[in-house]
Parts: structure tokens; C-alpha cells; sequence
């Protein structure tokens, strides 16, 4: 019987998650499967993988095949870098702890990679706020801006219309006043 590790399909349409199954290769695709070795989540950013890196390590050194995307996730999680690793230290090429310590070296830098790309995440989140708001402060001041104008324009209307008034009052009064003295 040929056994694969493969995905297992779960959640909604257009919002899919995966179980990392082992499952006779004949079994459907979401059917029965042997283990569960871990998840793969591929809707974060940078996307969750959680797994057993170790029953994943025994499956591979029993026979099972891995698929094409389980294949990179393995790798991604250097369960492939510790199985050849080991056949290192089986065939005597090095010792178990040159091995440890290559392994440990490899996960190191892994994880300072992903955490950088973390850190760039948040920053490029943050700088896009930070622009954001400077956009934000910019139109609000344009509109302040044109709002003042506006509002000087009405002053000026009405001071204006004001003194029509009063120059128009003080010709009626001027014209009242010859027609009063007659």
C-alpha cells in the first residue's frame, strides 16, 4: 500500500485551511487518513504551518511520500534537511552532534528570517498609517483653508452689502432732507 503525506482540505470556499495528513494514497483527498502530522494555513501573513516534525521525520523514514506542496512545507520546516542529515550520520560522513549543530544553525536563521519579515510587515503597516494620516492632515487642512476663504468672502459680501446700505440710507436721507427744506 502506497502512503502519501499529503493536504487535507478544510474551512470555506475562497478561505481554505489544511490538515498535513498521511493517507493511503487511494483514499479521497478529504476521506480517511492514517495520522494527522499538522495545519497549514495559507490566509496569514507569513502563512501558519504547524506540525510534528518528528512523527513527519518517522513517516518519511518508513517510505511515505510526500506531494508536491507537502514536499516544500516539509522542507520549509527542515524535516527534509534533518532526514538527510541523518542519512549523513548513518553512512558515518558526520557525527550526531555535527549534525545537531548544523540543524540548529539552519532553524536560526529560519527564524530570524521569518521574524524579519514580520518586523517589515508591521513597519510597511505602520508607515502606510503614518501616511495615511499625513494625507488625512493635509486634506483637512485644504478644506480649513477653503472654508476660511469662503467664510472671508461672506464677510466681505456683507460688510459690502452693509455699506450699500448705508451709503443707499444716507442719500435717502440727503434727498429727504432738500425735499423737506422746500
Amino acid at each position: 500500500m502506497a502512503v502519501k503525506i499529503r493536504l487535507q482540505r478544510h474551512g470555506k470556499k475562497n478561505f481554505a485551511f489544511f490538515h498535513i495528513v498521511v493517507a493511503d494514497s487511494r483514499s479521497p483527498r478529504d476521506g480517511r487518513f492514517i495520522e494527522q502530522l499538522g495545519s497549514y494555513n495559507p490566509n496569514t501573513n507569513p502563512a501558519t504551518i504547524i506540525l510534528d516534525g518528528e512523527r513527519a521525520l518517522a513517516w518519511l523514514n518508513v517510505g511515505a511520500q510526500p506531494t508536491l506542496v507537502t514536499r516544500r512545507i516539509l522542507s520549509y520546516e527542515g524535516v527534509l534537511l534533518r532526514k538527510h542529515l541523518q542519512g549523513g550520520v548513518a553512512k558515518g560522513a558526520l557525527t550526531q552532534e555535527q549534525a545537531d549543530q548544523k540543524w540548529n544553525e539552519w532553524k536560526a536563521q529560519r527564524d530570524a528570517k521569518i521574524n524579519a519579515k514580520k518586523e517589515g510587515l508591521v513597519k510597511a503597516a505602520a508607515d502606510k498609517a503614518k501616511a495615511a494620516a499625513a494625507a488625512e492632515k493635509k486634506v483637512n487642512a485644504e478644506r480649513a483653508e477653503a472654508i476660511a476663504k469662503k467664510a472671508e468672502e461672506l464677510a466681505e459680501a456683507q460688510r459690502k452689502a452693509a455699506e450699500e446700505a448705508a451709503a443707499k440710507a444716507t442719500e435717502e436721507a440727503a434727498e429727504e432732507a432738500p425735499a423737506e427744506e422746500a
